[in-house]
């Protein structure tokens, strides 16, 4: 079968589009290097970018010139062959076109390569593999060789025999280097030596042959004998191998070429050249094997990319030195007619043809080349390449039959197997170890091979694979073992050829050498005969089987009657020694009867081997047969003493030996001994008997022979453990009880119940518990009568402690009653204090937060979940000890108060570093989500910090009533660090005072409560003293009467007094009264003429020294730190507005964020004003109760008795998560 592929293939050329590879290419065998285009992408200084392939030979390259040729060009869209200088011819599929018909037109003919339309389907076209294409001319070998005689004359235009082979070699190369021209040779490869016949003899049995050949047939340089030698691993293999057992034959023409390689298996090769031109070989030592692979790798990665086994291919050329410029060491040689090449393992070779010749090649492997076998199957588990066979079934096989080995080769296996042997223990513990233990024996060589490959690296299992019962057609080797599936490992079962235990003994044939067979069968007829009248020792015959265990001589009759005189031998010995060394150490051994050892002394009597045991056989008989005399005697007379008999059976224990009056004794024995344990038992005067020891008294007693006293104690026991167990039940029914019984009861019960001797778990329990209740009754007597009122922790332990007690306690309804009082209080005071979903707990809003000054850690407690970080309490310096002693907690708020105040007023100075407003941009981090700062953003009024618009709840200016007082404008804003609570009046925390007052439980909360409430009075009185000053009640007078002339118009603003009248409207609709939207008009314009009304805005209205309003300032900062509404915050929050310019900047970005909230709620359907218009129109709006309104528009209501804090909105909420 013959090839043509191209000498080279190129990639497109840089200037012209991408063309995919049209040359096919086909592997070769071993032992032959394969031909192959050069690889695209090769070294740059070696490689330049060609121009896509034409597919003509050099011949008709020459013959262009021809007249007729060029007469038939046309173009294909004008169909006329005129003005053939303007006529333009593509390069990809040779049609023509007019360069002024193309569209658009070109002013003249391109310079280099040009394609038409036919570029974008072959770019488009996915890439070929590389590879050969097979001809589909057959040739005879004569044809073949005129051809190839006759291509090579015409290309160097001289004799082919004239042609030197330098010239040659430099032709190849310029060839497979040149872009400008390709030439396709064709090369018989892969031609199988058993349908084609081989260049060496043969005795096939097809003819007769002379002696010349017959010497050569049985020749080991014959390529058909040399890989069945006996020193040749490859015998071993049943199979026929084609290329490796097998010869292949090639058929050469000048610049056939084949590509880097080397061998499967990384095995020897042998190329033998029969006759014709020579054969220029390129090769590379096994030990720069990687070196080359890097090599190639790294000068055309892409290659590589597409097909990682690119050199396993057999596809690449590269020029020898281009590798040797890299490093890799290259020898040459030319092989000519009648010389061998070998090539060693994993060394790489290519080269090429110098002209007509013939070859043959095969593949051999010596003892040397198993470590290297070995690896080989390694690189390809890791390449996941196929294997031509199986690594471990040749070693194996080779192991199974040592006595067909070379004593070389059979050190060498023995390596190999040793090897094999570890790495599968070491893998099939692994295995085991997964959880894996299910296995089943598989004969793998019985397998097609494609039936025992692994799914992951395809390698060819033998000793062992991993399969699944849920998928069967899966399999993996053991180094792949978590590749299998997902199903459990207990659907998995391993596949083993061999067990264990099996493969040391391979191991251990593999030493054995034959020797002299004949001598040895003599020494063992004469020892089994006793022919010259001397009894053989045991250890002469085991030295005669262990050498033909060791020789590995065949089976024979012989050999088993040795075997089995040595077995009944060494088991004779084996029972003497376990007998004697019984008697020796007291250690008993399998018993024998009497009859079985005299049976035992005559075996060893009758075998033909001396055992120094028999005078003690015969001896231990001698005892036993007293022995049995003296039992007879004992029996004989009334019954002994338990003593007695017990001596006596030890002394017969010790022989080891049964007879038949021993079980009688054993049986008077038993019964004694049972007796006296009971009796010892019951009569007990120190402690009580376990019902478990009671049931095994009985259960032993039934065991025993029956007699009279045993069975009065079986009576006396059972009639014990029916009383035992009826109380047992009586006092587990008082334990699992529903209704439980009170103290008096069990009492009686437990009184009862020790009177019986024995030992009750269940009334052992039941007095435990009622300690236990009766210890819980004193702990309550003990709270209850104590200077102060217990604390809820305290009650709440005691609750659960006495509901899980067995006992009726009717102090636990008291306590619950107490508890579920404290839980309701604790309730009421956290929805009156804490947001929706905030992430404050009710104790840490009473507290002071001393750490108010640490920035940081605010911001990190905002952002974290709730009850992940420190309680205020525990900021104060409070343990849990400390909360139960109400002085401390006072004392602790105090110094907390102070703290708090001292950190804000550092935290105020931090934050006034800041930029007002800070720019946006990059820069260190703000705003509760710990982002950079940006556009619309507000600083609080207490911490003086800056906040997202989008991340915190603003005051809603269109929800107020629009004042021309623009100092009355509800705009102070706190961002939720610091306003922690709903800030309830302080009418309402009295109210809680009150009811905690009632409680008789103390919490912690209540304290803290409390502290809250005395310095909230405290601010009160210090503001009203300081707004009742001359210097604070003459401007606010002056300030009423100003906000009384602007709402009666003298010199307020129009704007302002219709939207007050829009704000009346609204609230008329919010009380019930339902007006139709035409006269309210768009909600839009109550913020419009808020915007419309700012420029307007004059001020300050007030003036104010220096000395009266710094103390202002500083009370306003601490009420703001009080998370109760007060009255006289908002008045003096008021006053000082007045005193400074409107904030315009303020007014306008709240009333932005406003308009878009409203513009966001009506595109998604939910502005909050049309929906407590249409509440209205249904008419349902005045009947809610007033706590329900309160409840719904918690924002209004406390908005502006906390200063404007807009967060418990609905729209808020929405907003701002976890923040009301």
């Amino acid at each position: 079968m013959i090839q043509h592929p191209p000498i080279a293939q190129y990639p497109p050329h840089k200037d012209g589009p991408e063309c995919p590879p049209t040359v096919v290419v086909k592997e070769e065998p071993p032992g032959e290097p394969r031909g192959s285009p050069i690889s695209p992408g090769g070294a740059r200084d070696e490689l330049r970018q060609p121009e896509p392939c034409t597919k003509m030979t050099m011949r008709l390259r020459r013959s262009h010139s021809n007249s007729q040729f060029v007469d038939s060009y046309v173009c294909r869209i004008c169909s006329r062959g005129d003005e053939d200088d303007k006529l333009l011819l593509c390069d990809g599929c040779d049609d023509n076109y007019h360069i002024f018909c193309l569209l658009p037109p070109l002013p003249e003919i391109p310079k280099g390569i040009w394609r038409c339309q036919c570029v974008m389907a072959e770019c488009k076209r996915p890439p070929e593999a590389f590879w050969f294409e097979q001809a589909t001319r057959e040739y005879t070998l004569q044809s073949f060789g005129e051809m190839a005689d006759a291509f090579k004359a015409d290309y160097f235009n001289m004799p082919v025999h004239m042609v030197p082979t330098e010239l040659v070699e430099k032709e190849f190369w310029r060839l497979v280097n040149s872009i400008e021209e390709d030439v396709t040779v064709e090369y018989g490869a892969d031609i199988h030596s058993k349908e084609f016949g081989s260049g060496f003899p043969v005795r096939d049995g097809k003819r007769r042959l002379s002696p010349e050949e017959e010497e050569y047939a049985g020749s080991g340089w014959n390529l058909n004998v040399m890989p069945v030698l006996q020193q040749s691993v490859l015998c071993h293999i049943n199979a026929d191998i084609s290329g490796m057992k097998v010869p292949w034959l090639y058929v050469g023409m000048v610049f056939s070429a084949f590509c880097w390689h080397i061998e499967d298996h990384w095995s020897y090769s042998i190329n033998y050249l029969h006759w014709g031109e020579p054969k220029t070989w390129y090769g590379v030592p096994s030990f720069a094997a990687e070196h080359l692979e890097e090599v190639m790798k790294k000068l055309t990665p892409e290659l590589f990319e597409s097909q990682p086994d690119l050199l396993h291919q057999l596809v690449t050329l590269m020029n020898p030195n281009t590798l040797m410029a890299h490093g890799v060491p290259v020898v040459r040689t030319n092989q000519c007619a009648g010389e061998f090449v070998i090539t060693f393992p994993r060394a790489y070779h290519s080269g090429f043809n110098q002209g007509y010749n013939f070859a043959e090649a095969v593949n051999f492997c010596t003892a040397d080349w198993l470590p290297a076998g070995r690896q080989c199957i390694e690189h390809y588990r890791r390449l996941r390449r196929y294997c031509v066979f199986s690594h471990e079934e040749l070693i194996c096989k080779m192991a199974a039959s040592p006595e067909k080995l070379d004593l070389n080769l059979a050190a060498a296996v023995h390596k190999e197997m040793f090897v094999l042997v570890q790495e599968e223990r070491k893998l099939r513990k692994a295995l085991l170890e997964k959880g894996i233990t299910e296995a089943e024996r598989e004969a793998f060589e019985l397998l097609p091979d494609d039936e025992r490959q692994c799914d992951k690296c395809k390698t060819t299992c033998f000793l062992s694979a991993l399969a699944c019962y849920d998928c069967p057609q899966g399999l993996v080797c053991l180094y792949h073992m978590d590749d299998l599936c997902k199903c459990p490992r207990s659907k998995q079962y391993l596949r083993y050829r061999y067990t264990l235990d099996e493969l040391p003994a391979m191991l251990h044939k593999l030493k054995v050498r034959a020797e002299s067979f004949d001598t040895w069968a003599n020494k063992v007829r004469i020892a089994l005969e006793v022919e010259d009248g001397r009894k053989r020792t045991l250890e002469e015959l085991r030295a005669l089987e262990s050498e033909a265990r060791e020789r590995k001589f065949p089976e024979n009759e012989l050999l088993h009657r040795l075997k089995g005189c040595l077995r009944q031998a060494e088991r004779c010995v084996s029972e003497a020694l376990g007998l004697i060394s019984s008697q020796e150490t007291g250690v008993p051994a399998p018993a024998l009867t009497l009859e079985e050892l005299r049976a035992f002394l005559e075996q060893m009597n009758q075998l033909p081997c001396v055992m120094h045991q028999i005078g003690d056989v015969q001896a231990l008989l001698d005892r036993v047969e007293a022995f049995q005399a003296e039992a007879r005697a004992a029996l004989a007379v009334p019954p002994p003493a338990p003593g007695a008999l017990q001596e006596l059976l030890e002394r017969g224990s010790r022989l080891g030996v049964e007879v038949p009056e021993g079980r009688r004794l054993e049986r008077q024995l038993a019964q004694a001994a049972w007796l006296e344990e009971v009796t010892a038992t019951l009569r007990s005067p120190r402690a009580r008997v376990p019902l478990p020891v009671m049931r095994g008294l009985i259960q032993a007693g039934r065991t025993v022979a029956p007699s009279p006293a045993v069975d009065v104690a079986m009576a006396e026991l059972q009639e014990l453990l029916t009383i035992a167990q009826r109380w047992e039940e009586k006092a587990q029914m008082c334990l699992e009880a529903r209704q439980k019984h009170p103290p008096a009861t069990l009492a009686a019960i437990i009184k009862e119940a020790e009177n019986i001797p024995a030992l009750l778990p269940n009334i052992q329990a039941l007095k435990e518990a009622l300690g236990k209740a009766r210890a819980w009754i004193a702990d309550v007597e003990e709270i209850q009568n104590g200077d102060h009122y217990p604390c809820l922790d305290d009650l709440e332990g005691l609750v659960a402690v006495g509901r899980d007690l067995p006992v009726r306690l009717e102090e636990l309804r008291q306590l619950e009653v107490q508890v579920g009082t404290a839980h309701s209080w604790r309730d009421k005071a956290s929805r009156t204090f804490l947001k929706k979903n905030s992430c404050y707990t009710l104790l840490e809003v009473l507290c002071p937060c001393a750490d108010a000054g640490s920035d940081s850690s605010k911001r990190l407690k905002w952002r974290q979940e709730p009850g992940l970080y420190r309680l205020d309490a525990e900021s104060l310096g409070l343990s849990a000890q400390d909360l139960r002693d109400p002085g401390a907690v006072i004392v602790a708020f105090k110094e907390g108060e102070q703290k708090e105040k001292e950190g804000m007023l550092r935290l105020r100075h931090a934050n006034a570093q800041k930029a007002a407003p800070p720019l946006p941009g990059p820069g260190p981090p703000s705003c509760v989500c710990g982002q950079p700062s940006g556009p619309g953003m507000l600083q609080c009024q207490l911490c003086r910090d800056w906040f997202h618009g989008s991340c915190v709840a603003w005051p809603r200016l269109g929800a107020q009533k629009p004042s021309p007082a623009w100092w009355e404008w509800d705009a102070k804003f706190l961002c939720p660090l610091c306003q922690r609570s709903r800030r309830p009046r302080l009418e309402t925390i009295l109210a809680l005072l009150v009811a905690l007052q009632k409680l008789p439980v103390r919490l912690p909360e209540g304290e803290a409560l409390q502290c809250l409430t005395e310095r909230a009075i405290t601010w009160q009185d210090r503001a009203r003293q300081l707004l009742a000053s001359p210097e604070v009640a003459a401007p606010l007078e002056r300030l009423a009467a100003l906000r009384h002339r602007l709402h009666h118009g003298d010199g307020g603003d129009g704007a302002l007094r219709e939207a007050s009248r829009n704000e009346q409207t609204k609230v008329s609709v919010e009380n019930g009264d339902a007006p139709s939207p035409e006269k309210n008009g768009p909600l839009a314009s109550e913020l419009e003429a808020l915007s419309a009304a700012l420029p307007r805005l004059q001020g300050p209205v007030l003036e104010l020294p220096e000395a009266t309003r710094r103390p202002l300032e500083e009370l306003m900062m601490e009420g703001d730190l009080l998370e109760v509404t007060l009255d006289e915050a908002q008045s003096i929050w008021r006053l000082l507005q007045a005193t400074r310019p409107p904030p315009l900047a303020l007014f306008r970005l709240l009333l932005e964020l406003e308009q878009a909230e409203r513009r966001g709620a009506r595109a998604r359907g939910r502005d909050p004003e049309r929906r407590r218009k249409r509440r209205a129109e249904r008419g349902g709006g005045h009947l809610l109760p007033a706590l329900a309104k309160e409840e719904l528009e918690p924002k209004r209501s406390r908005g502006a008795e906390g200063g404007g804090d807009p967060r418990d909105s609905p729209t808020a909420a929405a907003q701002t998560p976890g923040d009301s």
